[in-house]
């Protein structure tokens, strides 16, 4: 019996990788450039630190709600997987299209480049070593991640332990030392009081999560992980957030925090440490998106792969390729990095990821509600595992992605209308291979 090329994917996924998997896509440097834009949102240290909250209990409930949809469907592929086994064909093919185009591609290059900017910086580089750093460092990520999950998650969970050294720095002698009133505290800044603002900026810094989701073919029991992994790895970085932001209130002062936006994690750094402080937070932020690019390598990858197995891309017996050692698709990493450098060269990934955020969080919202159908669908069979306080926490899931949805509409509606123009563009596309297919 001829074996498929998912089943040839090797099972070395356990608690520790998969964990750090999801603690590392999500705390990227957003813990440590967004605590001032949310800030100036939120006009107060208390809504502010009120914004993170709420995120972060709104994305507890979208991941605890995926659990138990991911726990019936254990394939790798993650969100396109399971709206395809839902809703059919044609909606799976559009979000997988859209991660493997431009959602995945995009924040890969965006992260590359960042990094790039931060290494030039850190070393006084010029600003032309920015963009072959960045390329340096996906092509050497890709390189880790095509020699096998292991040394991929290996990789990917040392970089997390790392990233959370400088982070609990701040976060314990901030706290211990720090004099300035951390709640009731002004930003200064007028047009403050947008809580709905401010729980939109963090919901975006918390994004990445799901990524978990792409790799269940490979973890070693996925049933009992999944809901484990998502629930701890969510709380810790929800925490994390909360604790950064006190500490940061606690050392500058709310006002300072919104003066000084992405820089205020350096300034605190060096009230605290000294001189040192600056540089310090400078590398746990490189570290940090070391971590959350290596994540977004390992796990995006998996995407383009599912969809070649179906044969839903161009060129998908290559696609699809798995290789014989290192029982990895090789193939679907190096077509995610291949786009993410074009991206990096050609044109602002950064735009691009804001963009196709907009999409995504459209099949959020499709992936929640799949929970409903395949209750109904599957009732009287016993489920590995029951989302709690059904069925409200799919409801409040759905309520925080449909926030996300209508408040970019409304507040980026060319954008918004750009994503859904880059979706559609691949129906096309789907139509054309499913003709071939069949001839």
């Amino acid at each position: 019996m001829q074996v498929s090329a998912e089943q040839q994917l090797k099972k070395e996924i356990g608690f520790t990788v998969a964990l750090a998997l999801v603690v590392g896509t999500v705390i990227g440097s957003g813990v440590f450039v967004a605590p001032g834009a949310v800030l100036k949102e939120a006009g107060s240290s208390s809504m502010a630190l009120l914004a993170w909250l709420l995120a972060g209990l709104l994305t507890m409930a979208g991941g605890l709600t995926i659990a138990e949809v991911s726990t019936q469907i254990f394939k790798t592929g993650g969100l396109y997987v399971y709206l395809e086994e839902v809703y059919g064909k044609t909606v799976g093919y559009l979000s997988g299209w859209m991660q493997t185009v431009i959602y995945s591609p995009a924040v890969i290059g965006a992260l590359g480049l960042y990094m790039g900017s931060l290494v030039a910086g850190l070393f006084k580089w010029s600003e032309q070593w920015n963009i072959w750093i960045g390329i340096g460092t996906v092509v050497f990520l890709a390189v880790v991640n095509s020699l096998g999950t292991r040394f991929g998650g290996i990789l990917q969970t040392v970089l997390t332990v790392a990233k959370l050294i400088p982070i609990a720095l701040i976060v314990v002698f901030g706290i211990w030392q720090g004099e300035a009133p951390v709640l009731g505290g002004e930003s200064g800044f007028s047009g403050g009081g947008n809580l709905g603002g401010a729980i939109l900026a963090c919901l975006f810094a918390y994004d990445g999560w799901i990524i978990v989701g792409t790799v269940a073919g490979e973890m070693k029991n996925p049933a009992k992980l999944l809901p484990k992994v998502i629930f701890a790895g969510l709380a810790l970085a929800t925490a994390v957030y909360l604790l950064v932001n006190v500490a940061l209130f606690d050392v500058l002062s709310p006002e300072k925090v919104a003066t000084l936006g992405a820089n205020a994690g350096g300034s605190a750094a060096e009230i605290l440490f000294g001189e040192i402080g600056g540089k310090l937070i400078t590398v746990g932020i490189i570290v940090s998106i070391f971590a959350t690019l290596n994540g977004m390598i390992l796990g995006s990858s998996r995407i383009p792969f599912a969809m070649a197995e179906r044969g839903q891309l161009p060129f998908s017996k290559f696609l699809s390729r798995v290789h014989p050692i290192s029982r990895v698709p090789v193939v679907a990493i190096a077509c995610q990095v291949m786009i993410a450098i074009g991206l990096m060269l050609v044109s602002n990934p950064d735009k691009l990821a804001q963009i196709s955020v907009f999409a995504i969080f459209i099949f959020y919202i499709l992936a929640f509600f799949a929970v409903f159908i395949l209750r109904r669908r599957n009732r009287g069979i016993k489920r590995p595992y029951n989302v709690p306080l059904y069925p409200w926490i799919p409801v409040l899931a759905i309520l925080g992605s449909s926030f996300v949805v209508v408040s970019t509409l409304l507040t980026q509606p060319r954008d918004s209308l750009m994503a859904i123009g880059i979706m559609v563009i691949g129906l096309p596309i789907l139509w054309w291979l499913e003709r071939k297919n069949k001839h």
